[in-house]
């Protein structure tokens, strides 16, 4: 497709994004964005320093910084105080400053904000003075209801969230409905419905969080004249400790203790286990832990990655895989997933797999995070206190084929089809032009 005539001199787009997977999800967009048009586009990450801005060569316009929290503030208040006596609030005038300056620039061309994430980049957009969109990533209103009505909740946490008849609270919807808004993107269809109720300019364009997750090695054991090959091949388990170290090791443990729950209870069944381990942790951590449990490295695996480097250990007759590069492999070729992670649970209840959750301690996967989530992906997710809970969660899965019916068609219907990143691209070019 050819470009359109939007050059450096005419436009410009400046992306707010406030932590690595909205960054994650701006930088979809603004790929799909630079095959389709000139538009001149900066950034500025609100959370971090914005790597993954710098690998795609898109300038920064303002001071980045790592906080204490690493941007996890959610329903804590001891991290925002800690981020607040690392620098948080000289941090947030400076960027404020650069975004208003970036807006005021010479140029004569439209300049546009995206804003990606929650309510301090869609502020900070509204702040601007120029015409914004928005990516909402952070809220649902699968968190406070689903098709049927409003989920039995009596909390205080719960009245709070839903006070207003939306998980978006009024001072959110306000900044949604300024002139100077030009487009919501909500991550579902139930979101889009409940804030069209306020006149707010919503469109149902799916969550860029699902695009690129094609696998580079299909699946091979799903054959459709083979039901005698199903009940014989493996199981395949995906395994997600986060990505947040020291937290994702903690995390490592307790899902290698369930993991061997399930050795003990699957005795009959061959188990294959992958370690989708995100690549900022140290493997040699990861190998340790897994020594530590009794699993002995070996060179033999019944699933294929795309990662030559993947490590391969065995114990009781199973094979655990693990590997830094072959996300998109791990997610399509299992069954299930044992998980204590934030977006790449989501994905994967995405491609309409369940997930067994493990609650930790946080400070991410903490247990009030992983009740939202629970509420968050509905059935898709089961959540266990402890790890030797997951032999039972999982053997009453597999002994239920309607309810992973079920949670097949919630999981599509909660995180929506590949393909979003170029419609909201297609879209944020049209209120630009």
């Amino acid at each position: 497709m050819s470009k359109s005539n939007l050059s450096h001199s005419q436009s410009g787009l400046l992306i707010l994004s406030n932590g690595h997977g909205e960054d994650a999800i701006a930088l979809r967009i603004v790929k799909q964005i630079q095959q389709q048009s000139t538009v001149e586009i900066v950034a500025l990450p609100i959370v971090g320093e914005g790597r993954l801005y710098r690998e795609l060569n898109i300038p920064l316009i303002g001071a980045v910084q790592v906080l204490p929290s690493g941007g996890f503030l959610y329903m804590d208040g001891k991290q925002l105080m800690r981020d607040v006596n690392g620098g948080l609030l000289q941090l947030t005038l400076s960027q404020i400053k650069a975004i208003r300056s970036w807006t005021r620039s010479p140029g004569g061309g439209k300049k546009m904000i995206l804003a990606v994430g929650d309510l301090v980049p869609l502020l900070f957009a509204w702040l601007s003075g120029a015409d914004y969109a928005f990516v909402g990533t952070a809220k649902s209103e699968y968190y406070v209801r689903d098709e049927a009505g409003v989920l039995p909740r009596k909390s205080r946490r719960a009245w709070w969230e839903n006070f207003s008849g939306s998980i978006y609270h009024p001072w959110e919807r306000w900044l949604m409905s300024r002139p100077r808004c030009k487009a919501v993107f909500p991550r579902d269809t139930l979101t889009t419905e409940v804030l069209q109720k306020w006149s707010i300019p919503t469109f149902d364009l799916g969550n860029p969080m699902m695009d690129n997750l094609e696998p580079v090695i299909a699946p091979r054991f799903y054959a459709a004249n083979a039901q005698q090959q199903e009940t014989a091949r493996p199981l395949v388990i995906t395994l997600i400790p986060g990505s947040r170290p020291p937290e994702a090791y903690e995390n490592w443990t307790l899902i290698l203790m369930a993991v061997g729950s399930l050795l003990v209870n699957f005795r009959d069944r061959s188990l294959v286990f992958l370690g989708a381990i995100a690549p900022g942790l140290d493997c040699n951590t990861i190998q340790q832990i897994l020594e530590s449990q009794g699993w002995i490295p070996c060179g033999a695996n019944d699933v294929s990655l795309s990662d030559p480097n993947s490590l391969t250990f065995k114990q009781k007759g199973a094979l655990v895989t693990i590997t830094q590069n072959a996300f998109n492999d791990c997610l399509h070729q299992a069954d299930l997933a044992i998980a204590m992670a934030g977006t790449a649970t989501e994905q994967f209840v995405g491609l309409g797999k369940p997930v067994v959750a493990i609650v930790g301690q946080g400070p991410q996967f903490n247990p009030l995070f992983a009740e939202a989530q629970s509420r968050h992906l509905g059935i898709s997710v089961i959540l266990i206190d402890k790890p030797n809970q997951a032999a039972m969660a999982v053997e009453s899965l597999l002994k239920d084929p309607d309810r992973l019916q079920l949670i097949a068609e919630n999981g599509v219907r909660r995180m929506g089809k590949p393909g979003s990143a170029k419609r909201i691209a297609l879209s944020v070019l049209n209120c630009i032009s």
